[in-house]
């Protein structure tokens, strides 16, 4: 898997640079998108937009389920589990001091797709708001 996700990656870096691979959206999309809070965006709208995307409709059969594999892999290890983390932190903090007020930041990424640092703590009990750019808090 391994080796796999390597040359997979490879392909796609020479693809690339060689120009006859692009990316969608620019990085202005992904800032305008995020600070309008529109996560839910084609941009953001897979679970592994962070991650590179292995699966691809070309693949032999043994190497779509290879890629199907390791995107499952990384959607838990990298995303899932790396969100559950950062919210039971917050958590554990605000419940360790109630009477204190925090402001907590995070990166796009904990944002994106199913099961995001918000869907954590909301399953949590908590009320959680988004604050546009430019609204004061």
């Amino acid at each position: 898997q391994v080796i796999f996700a390597l040359n997979q990656t490879l392909l796609q870096q020479e693809s690339l640079r060689a120009g006859s691979f692009q990316i969608p959206y620019t990085t202005e999309d992904l800032i305008k998108h995020y600070n309008c809070g529109d996560l839910s965006s084609i941009i953001f709208n897979h679970d592994t937009s962070q991650v590179p995307n292995f699966i691809n409709a070309t693949l032999p059969a043994h190497e779509r389920i290879t890629a199907q594999e390791i995107d499952s892999y990384f959607r838990q290890e990298l995303i899932y589990k790396r969100n559950e983390r950062m919210g039971r932190r917050v958590k554990d903090l605000l419940e360790e001091y109630p009477d204190k007020s925090f402001f907590f930041a995070f990166g796009a990424g904990h944002f994106m797709g199913n099961n995001t640092v918000i869907d954590v703590l909301r399953r949590e009990g908590y009320d959680v708001e988004h604050t546009p750019a430019g609204q004061a808090i």
